[in-house]
């Protein structure tokens, strides 16, 4: 039961500053620091937004 409270509440925080973060790729604001955090919460507990949050970081990076 603690576990899904947790996962919901993490869901919820990341989700909202997931899309805080794609709303400011039109609007004013650090859009490209803010998903990347958006994603980081999200990979605390679901593995495919550590999935998407690896790509991030490899093209953040660029070629090696």
């Amino acid at each position: 039961m603690l576990r899904r409270a947790r996962r919901l509440v993490v869901a919820v925080i990341g989700g909202t500053v997931l899309a805080l973060g794609v709303a400011m790729l039109v609007l004013p604001g650090p859009a490209l620091l803010v998903i990347p955090l958006g994603l980081a919460i999200l990979a605390t507990e679901f593995v495919w937004a550590r999935r998407l949050l690896k790509r991030v970081r490899e093209q953040v990076r660029g070629p090696r």
